[in-house]
C-alpha cells in the first residue's frame, strides 16, 4: 500500500505510470506532473474506472474511502459510477439533468474554481452560458456529435471572436475529457472539429515607436473633444507604460507620497497579470515610481474624480470605473493615426524608445531595469515582483521618459475642460 509520502515524492517521468495502493485504486502521475486518483473496477464484464480527483487535493485517506464507498455499492450489485454521477447531480442541484452536457460542464468549472481567479471563473461561465448551454446544454452526453458542435463555434466565428472561438472549443473538449474519465461519455465530439477554426492572428500590439510620433499622437489624442477621464487616463497610461487593466481600476489611495520624493503607484497584487497564487500575495504587489509630470496627472485625475471611487470614473455611472474598451474606443477615433497605435501599444513604445536611448548612451544596463519595470518576470529566476527592486534607477528613467514624452504637451490640467474641444 502507498504511504503520504510516496506520493508527494513521487515525480514526473518521460511516461505516466500509476502506482498502485490496493483493491483497483491507484495514483496517476502524468508526464506533465498531474497527479490524479483513480479506481479500476469491472462491471456486468466490462472493465471500467472512476476518478476521484487530483491529488493532495483529495488525500490518500480520502481515496481510500471513496474506493470503499465505491466497493459497497459494487457488493450491492449497482455500478458506482451511476452512484458518483447521481450525486454529483444532487449536489448541483439539477438531478433531473443528469448526464447532460450542462451538468458535466457545471462539474468542471467546480474542479477550476480553486486554481482561477474568481473573476475569470464568472467570465468563463458567462461564455459558457450565452454561447453553448442555449445549443447543446440540455442534450446527453452521449447523444452530442460534432454536428451539433459545429454550428455554435461557427456562429462565435461569424461575430469576428475568433480568440475567443478557439478558447470556447477547448472548454468543451475539457469537459468532454472529464466526463469520459468520469464514465460518463465514452467519445469526445469536439476533439475532431478543430479544422474549422479560423487562424488566430498572433503578434504584437500596434505601437508608435519615434519619440515625435508619440508626442504627435497625445497632442492630436487630447485636442479632440472627449471626456477628461479618458484623456487623463491616456496621459497616465502613456507616462507609466502599465497595463491597461490596472489603470483603468486605478483607486486614489493606491498613490503614495506625492507631495515628497518618493511618489509612487502601488498596484495590488490582485490588478496584476499573475495566476491566482500569486495574486493572493503582498509580495506580489507592484510599485511603479512616479515621474513629476506622472503626479500632476494623477492630481488632476483625482481633482476630477472628487471622491469616486475608482481615478478615472464612468461618466454614465460615477460608482464605476471607465469601461474596458473606453480608450481603445477613443483611439479608434484618431483616423490619421489607425492601426498604428492601441493603448497596450505605450509598453512597446516605452521600451523601444527607452532601449534605444540606453545603447546611445552606453548604458547596457538599462534594458534589465526597463523589462523590471513593465513588471515582466526576469527569465530563469523565480517568477515574483520585487517592490523595492532598482528603485532609484527606475525613478530615473521614468523621469527621463516622461521629459521627452511631455515636451510641448500642455499641462495635464488642461485636460479638466476638453469635453468641448475641436
Amino acid at each position: 500500500m502507498l504511504t503520504d509520502r510516496e506520493c508527494r515524492a513521487a515525480a514526473a517521468e518521460p511516461k505516466d505510470r500509476k502506482l498502485f495502493d490496493g483493491e483497483g485504486l491507484f495514483l496517476l502521475v502524468t508526464k506533465a506532473g498531474f497527479k490524479g486518483w483513480r479506481l479500476k473496477y469491472r462491471f456486468g464484464g466490462k472493465e471500467k474506472q472512476l476518478t476521484f480527483g487530483p491529488y493532495p487535493t483529495v488525500s490518500l485517506k480520502d481515496a481510500r474511502q471513496r474506493k470503499d464507498a465505491a466497493r459497497a455499492e459494487l457488493f450491492a450489485g449497482r455500478d458506482p459510477a451511476e452512484a458518483l454521477k447521481k450525486a454529483r447531480a444532487r449536489r448541483l442541484g439539477k438531478e433531473e439533468e443528469s448526464g447532460t452536457f450542462r451538468i458535466a460542464a457545471l462539474e468542471w468549472l467546480r474542479l477550476q474554481q480553486d486554481g482561477w481567479k474568481p473573476k475569470h471563473h464568472a467570465s468563463v461561465k458567462r461564455s459558457l452560458e450565452r454561447d453553448v448551454f442555449s445549443t447543446i446544454g440540455a442534450l446527453q452526453l452521449t447523444a452530442i456529435r460534432p454536428r451539433d458542435i459545429r454550428p455554435l463555434i461557427d456562429a462565435v466565428q461569424n461575430r469576428g471572436a475568433v480568440d475567443t472561438a478557439h478558447r470556447l472549443l477547448w472548454r468543451i473538449q475539457a469537459i468532454f475529457d472529464l466526463a469520459i474519465a468520469a464514465g460518463d461519455a465514452e467519445i469526445n465530439p469536439a476533439a475532431s472539429i478543430g479544422a474549422i477554426l479560423q487562424p488566430q492572428v498572433q503578434g504584437r500590439y500596434p505601437a508608435i515607436l519615434q519619440i515625435k510620433r508619440a508626442r504627435q499622437f497625445l497632442l492630436d489624442f487630447e485636442a479632440m473633444a472627449g471626456q477628461p477621464a479618458t484623456k487623463l487616463a491616456s496621459r497616465l497610461l502613456a507616462l507609466t507604460a502599465a497595463r491597461p487593466g490596472p489603470l483603468r481600476l486605478a483607486q486614489a489611495e493606491e498613490f503614495l507620497d506625492l507631495d515628497g520624493p518618493d511618489a509612487r503607484w502601488h498596484i495590488p497584487s490582485e490588478k496584476m497579470k499573475l495566476d491566482l497564487a500569486e495574486s493572493e500575495q503582498k509580495a506580489f504587489d507592484f510599485v511603479i515610481p512616479l515621474s513629476k509630470q506622472a503626479v500632476e496627472t494623477v492630481r488632476a485625475a483625482m481633482e476630477h474624480a472628487a471622491n469616486r471611487r475608482y481615478l478615472f470614473p464612468s461618466p454614465r455611472f460615477s460608482h464605476r470605473a471607465i469601461s474596458d474598451n473606453a480608450l481603445n474606443v477613443a483611439y479608434r477615433r484618431m483616423v490619421d493615426y489607425e492601426g498604428e497605435h492601441v493603448p497596450h501599444g505605450w509598453r512597446s513604445t516605452f521600451s523601444t524608445i527607452m532601449n534605444e536611448r540606453s545603447a546611445d548612451l552606453e548604458r547596457p544596463g538599462d534594458r534589465a531595469v526597463i523589462d523590471l519595470m513593465l513588471a515582466h518576470k526576469p527569465a530563469g529566476t523565480e517568477a515574483h515582483y520585487n517592490r523595492a527592486a532598482y528603485m532609484r534607477q527606475r525613478r530615473i528613467l521614468n523621469q527621463e521618459w516622461a521629459d521627452l514624452l511631455c515636451e510641448g504637451l500642455p499641462a495635464p490640467s488642461t485636460l479638466l475642460n476638453c469635453r468641448r474641444r475641436t
